[in-house]
């Protein structure tokens, strides 16, 4: 059963991760509404629930070929791809940023080439760190059938370079630093998310 994208925001409300405000985004960009995945995900019940149906979504989308590996950027993307992955039955790896603040695998982590895989995400805004977890698993010889996500921020627009699905979608309005009507308002940012400012 495909769920409900309303079931999933109230999930969201009713755990305090959709949050209001005046928000500093992953991606740089600004916005009055964030969407605190960990507040949610910090609940075990929520968390295997939302990755068994993101799973389920995944492998529509990939037509029911084998998932060989599912992978996550740090830190975000952690919770909710182990939990894809445990209800997949397959091995779950992550990338993390470097020094130079590019994304890999470390800890030991490989990829087979040849080997199938889906990248999973908290939150799409942008698209970048999903992007960058399907480029680093292309260039070392995985094959990326899809990429998923719990929640969609940027209405289905971002590009990620393979087919993509989140469990909502949501049309946020977002702005670039330099024109920020609620900075122009003087309201202060808040850096929420787990990359450093």
């Amino acid at each position: 059963m495909t769920p409900q994208p309303e079931s999933i925001l109230n999930l969201f409300r009713s755990t305090g991760a959709y949050l209001r405000g005046h928000f500093r985004l992953t991606s740089g960009l600004h916005s009055a509404e964030y969407l605190q995945c960990a507040l949610v995900l910090q609940h075990p019940r929520y968390a295997e629930l939302l990755g068994a149906q993101l799973a389920g979504v995944l492998k529509r989308l990939t037509a029911g070929e084998e998932i060989g590996l599912v992978a996550s950027p740090a830190l975000g993307g952690i919770v909710i791809g182990h939990e894809v992955a445990r209800a997949l039955g397959t091995r779950f790896i992550f990338t993390e940023r470097e020094g130079s603040g590019k994304m890999v695998l470390r800890r030991g982590f490989s990829v087979v080439p040849g080997e199938t895989a889906v990248v999973v995400e908290d939150v799409v805004t942008t698209g970048g760190s999903t992007q960058e977890v399907v480029e680093h698993l292309r260039s070392a010889g995985a094959r990326v059938l899809a990429a998923g996500s719990i929640i969609d921020r940027s209405g289905g627009k971002a590009e990620v370079g393979v087919p993509r699905v989140a469990l909502a979608t949501l049309e946020v309005t977002s702005y670039p630093p330099d024109f920020c009507p609620l900075c122009e308002q003087g309201q202060p940012v808040i850096k929420p998310g787990s990359r450093p400012s």
